[in-house]
């Protein structure tokens, strides 16, 4: 049996923009992408701490040091520039996967920069 476990989070991420005419997903700094190990089109659960919305859309990569979080497309409508969310990716795994798995975590602080890793 699998089971779905949390991948990887990337944990207070401030939206640095939004753009309804792009076709859709979270544009993220490539460098967030790299530090937990998510991946350009990988499948993202986003929390919005500001309003309470929830959705899924897939990664893409903004470019490296930016510290772009970019909501695009419909998630636009779901946000705003400032708010902070949470960002998830998630994996199967099997029971004795699950014995040794440690979630890749970071956390960032008020101008996009990282502050905190746990398992990465």
């Amino acid at each position: 049996m699998l089971r779905t476990l949390l991948y990887s989070k990337i944990h207070r991420a401030t939206v640095t923009g939004a753009c309804v005419d792009y076709e859709g997903s979270l544009s993220i700094d490539k460098h967030f992408l790299e530090a937990v190990d998510m991946r350009p089109y990988e499948k993202i659960l986003v929390g919005n701490l500001h309003n309470g919305q929830r959705f899924e859309t897939y990664a893409i990569e903004a470019e490296a040091g930016s510290g772009e979080i970019v909501l695009n497309g419909a998630a636009a409508h779901l946000g705003a520039k400032g708010d902070r969310l949470i960002i998830m990716s998630y994996c199967q795994l099997t029971e004795e996967e699950m014995k040794n798995h440690v979630p890749k975590r970071i956390v960032l602080g008020a101008n996009n920069e990282i502050i905190d890793r746990k398992g990465c």
